[in-house]
């Protein structure tokens, strides 16, 4: 009886917590509502903006190669050029070097030295984007000209791509400093997806008499691919919207060569270049229509990472081979 008497107490106790739980909720479900409103009204403000420019070249701005603010003629595909051929340049460095590095942390490193090896790698991170730049300048180019040109020009010369006078300053610059900055991403998202691998992954292919390189190739890599496709589109992702580093290397000429050796110029150094002296409308619309492009590939490409990580690191039930 005492234990019914005291019913309707618990029961106003439970109503007040509910109303608390679900006002708590709806806080929170604003405050992720803003993030929207924000991504919303800067993709919003960025169209608006770039309307002049969408309704002189259409569509036709991405197929143009010209590039003449006091001409008035805008085209972006040299950027867009710029940019797709650098960060493929970055991702056939990082991605091997990356996938190596992670699988050593995750399958063979010793206890004692994964933390200390994750920490070095993270410090790639942590360096500012105008430090590179200032390495690439003064280390990495002196050295791209006097021996790597010289050396590919000798050896794979009778490629397009490696053709002409040895510059330093390039294509093959910019992908090379980018390659260093997307590492930590694919070692840090590769590992964990590596780690996620059920531990019955490695015992069972172990049982079966497969060697430790065996099981990471036939039974964690395969079981993680999805991840580690994830980790490769958000280094994408970086290195598509990288700018400060790529502009003081790659030489910022809006042109379409073959040779990687020769300058060049990518959507998001254009922007850093030459919006602080745009004040013609048509040529503001113009960057803000490269710009547009940008946040919409750079949004597509993370969304897209995203899922395919998701896939591995919440459970095998989610991965279909």
């Amino acid at each position: 009886m005492a234990q019914l008497a005291q019913l309707p107490d618990v029961v106003r106790r439970t109503g007040v917590r509910n109303a608390g739980d679900r006002l708590f909720q709806r806080v929170l479900a604003a405050a992720a509502g803003v993030i929207l409103v924000i991504m919303g009204g800067v993709a919003l403000t960025t169209l608006v903006s770039a309307l002049p420019a969408i309704r002189t070249f259409g569509l036709g701005f991405f197929a143009s190669v010209e590039w003449d603010p006091v001409a008035q003629q805008f085209g972006g595909l040299p950027f867009v050029y710029g940019t797709l051929v650098s960060s493929l340049i970055a991702l056939s460095i990082a991605v091997p070097v990356g996938l190596g590095v992670s699988t050593f942390l995750s399958e063979l490193t010793p206890a004692r030295l994964r933390d200390p090896i994750r920490f070095l790698v993270e410090l790639l991170a942590a360096i500012p984007s105008v430090v590179y730049g200032l390495w690439g300048i003064f280390v990495l180019i002196p050295w791209v000209r006097t021996v790597l040109e010289p050396v590919l020009a000798r050896t794979l010369g009778f490629l397009p791509l490696f053709q002409g006078p040895p510059l330093g300053i390039g294509m093959l610059a910019a992908g090379l400093v980018l390659s260093i900055m997307i590492i930590p991403v694919v070692v840090a998202v590769s590992t964990e997806v590596m780690r996620a691998v059920p531990r019955m992954q490695r015992e069972a292919a172990l049982s079966l008499g497969a060697t430790s390189w065996e099981t990471t190739i036939t039974a964690v890599i395969p079981y993680a691919r999805s991840g580690i496709l994830g980790a490769i589109f958000l280094a994408l992702a970086r290195a598509v919207g990288e700018t400060m580093a790529v502009v003081m290397v790659i030489g910022n000429v809006p042109q379409i060569k073959a040779s990687l050796f020769a300058p060049a110029a990518t959507i998001a150094g254009v922007i850093a270049n030459e919006f602080a002296e745009a004040s013609d409308p048509l040529l503001i619309g113009a960057l803000l229509y490269v710009g547009l492009i940008l946040m919409a590939v750079t949004v597509l490409i993370n969304v897209l990472a995203r899922l395919l990580v998701m896939r591995v690191t919440k459970g095998p039930n989610l991965v279909r081979d």
